[in-house]
């Protein structure tokens, strides 16, 4: 796949024609673009119409739903580039476990990626021990993130680096609860079709560091 500037939707050809690791550059490169504020210029109602009788998402992204951070805003990506799902604190479910089932078994996606952020409400509640109706059991399942987190400063929900530090384990180990928690997409990770990876995204300088 030649990536020679232009704005156009991702073709099935192109998409399958690519690796994972190639995916993970053109994310890069899409959020170097975006940060830099040198945004491909793009007509969403041409890829609306390119796009409307089929898509070829090259990922899935599992993000939070904070307003200030999607995904395809922040990799420089039109319609049709990637599966997405929201949630607060990008925390796994059933049902998001099966949607990445579909995105890459069925639908030919070849990464998923699990994306933090920082200043992240969700993680701040957690590290609070919050307690809302359904949001209760949410912030459960960030929980173990916070007692797994090195930090020697305050451990307090007001600490922002404690929260980043936080946000960052918390993608770590969704990571690991997808790969143990889903025999199809273990399989599909280990036979090299597709790769599982965690990013955090910056909300003050807008950089997404992929996590090793």
């Amino acid at each position: 796949m030649v990536d020679d500037g232009a704005a156009r939707p991702l073709t099935k050809e192109a998409r399958d024609a690519v690796t994972p690791d190639q995916i993970i550059a053109l994310a890069k490169a899409g959020n170097e673009r975006f940060r830099t504020g040198r945004q491909r210029n793009r007509d969403l109602l041409v890829e609306q119409q390119r796009t409307a009788a089929q898509q070829s998402p090259a990922a899935i992204v599992l993000g939070c739903m904070d307003s200030r951070a999607p995904a395809e805003v922040v990799f420089d990506l039109g319609l049709g580039a990637i599966f997405n799902c929201r949630v607060a604190g990008s925390v796994e479910s059933a049902d998001v476990l099966g949607s990445m089932e579909y995105a890459t078994k069925i639908a030919g996606a070849k990464l998923i990626v699990v994306k933090g952020h920082s200043s992240c409400g969700a993680i701040q509640g957690a590290i609070a021990d919050a307690k809302l109706g359904h949001l209760t059991q949410l912030l459960a399942k960030i929980r173990p993130a916070i007692a797994e987190t090195e930090y020697q400063g305050r451990r307090t929900a007001d600490n922002p680096e404690f929260v980043d530090a936080v946000a960052r384990k918390s993608v770590e180990l969704t990571v690991g609860r997808v790969r143990e928690s889903s025999a199809v997409i273990a399989e599909l990770e280990r036979s090299g079709a597709i790769k599982l990876v965690g990013c955090f995204y910056d909300l003050s300088t807008g950089v997404v560091d992929f996590l090793s």
